[in-house]
């Protein structure tokens, strides 16, 4: 499948082109020079997290995602709100290694946890563990530790012979006497698809990269999304897709204070145009959830200034110890705070966060006499 832009194509693309363009710049120009850009990049981890499995089509509540990320979960948390985590979590990883780092080899490997340098340390692991084996064969194996250490080694040899069978290592005979029994044990097919190449899914969309590279920062971003779509690399980590967005676009330059919440401008775009067969119909759509997510960020970011500048008149004159700016910044970094997280970040105990929720005047979102939350609204 070709992926590269026609003339025609781009000329019907240049003003969705432009308009994107111009609001993630303004966006990035904002939250760099604002002084809730810190907080403003620390909750759309949140906010995109949620947005992604709303484009999935699963709905998760950000202040459950708040919960679950301080341990705090009110109730045992659901599959969906698990995955939502992870891409929180895989956010938060992207943020904070090198622009670059998602998009390459090793970044790729981590996020996906395949290949790449996992075998390279599991050889090394394989070449440090083989001089000490060597080492060992003089001494004596009735050793007061030798049943234990002999139930570990025939764990890892089970362990090692799954995985080959999984990744294709293991010779042809071995194979074919094994794998009828992993179907068997494995009807659903939840262990793996060998029909699905996850690796070489991963290689063409690889193969896409140097054009992305070549093309002004959002158009390529929005390339390399719709061949993430079309070729499908992870089938557990589809959501991924939109992350390597942003990361394309911090590894550019284009954005530079924040991890881009693609999926929070995404979910705001029909589902009819992001899944249109017609391929300029989706890149528009892919452009509108750009412009659509950076106008979104700019107006977070006015209420953010809003409620700062409020919470700043509440402890204007206080002591130079006091807790209330520490407790102003933790709020503007969190969709919703509670008592506990509060006491627990502050450091406090919770009747002390209590007063000190009371002093700042921020507004209760639960309406609760018990198991109250706060946030910005």
């Amino acid at each position: 499948m070709r992926y590269d832009i026609d003339g025609t194509m781009l000329q019907t693309l240049l003003p969705a082109i432009t308009a994107a363009e111009d609001a993630v710049a303004r966006l990035d120009e904002r939250v760099l020079r604002s002084p809730v850009g810190e907080g403003f990049a620390e909750r759309s981890h949140f906010f995109d997290a949620a947005g992604a499995l709303w484009v999935a089509g699963e709905l998760v509540h950000v202040e459950d995602l708040v919960l679950h990320d301080a341990h705090m979960d009110s109730r045992a948390p659901t599959h969906e709100l698990t995955i939502a985590h992870s891409v929180l979590r895989a956010r938060r990883r992207i943020w904070t290694g090198e622009p670059s780092w998602a998009l390459g080899v090793s970044g790729l490997a981590t996020l996906t946890a395949t290949g790449g340098e996992g075998e390279g340390k599991a050889q090394e692991a394989k070449s440090v563990a083989a001089p000490l084996e060597t080492d060992g064969e003089g001494e004596d194996e009735d050793g007061p530790l030798a049943a234990e250490m002999a139930e570990i080694d025939a764990l890892l040899a089970r362990s090692q012979k799954l995985l080959d069978i999984h990744t294709g290592k293991t010779p042809e005979s071995e194979t074919a006497a094994v794998t009828p029994a992993r179907r068997n044990e494995d009807p659903l097919g939840l262990l793996g698809d060998d029909e699905w190449d996850e690796e070489q899914r991963l290689a063409e969309w690889r193969s896409v990269q140097p054009l992305g590279d070549s093309l002004p920062p959002v158009l390529g971003a929005i390339i390399l999304f719709e061949a993430w779509e079309r070729i499908e690399p992870l089938r557990r980590q589809h959501w991924l897709g939109g992350l390597l967005v942003a990361s394309h676009l911090r590894a550019r330059g284009k954005v530079a204070s924040h991890l881009f919440s693609f999926y929070g401008g995404l979910k705001l775009v029909r589902h009819e145009r992001r899944r249109a067969r017609d391929r300029v119909t989706r890149l528009q759509a892919f452009l509108e959830a750009m412009h659509l997510g950076a106008v979104a960020g700019l107006k977070e970011i006015d209420r953010l200034s809003l409620a700062r500048t409020q919470m700043e008149l509440r402890f204007r004159g206080r002591r130079s110890n006091s807790s209330l700016p520490e407790l102003a910044d933790f709020i503007l970094s969190r969709p919703m705070v509670s008592a506990a997280m509060i006491a627990r970040h502050l450091r406090i105990t919770p009747r002390g966060a209590l007063n000190l929720v009371n002093e700042i005047g921020i507004r209760e979102i639960t309406g609760r006499g018990r198991y109250r939350a706060w946030g910005i609204i």
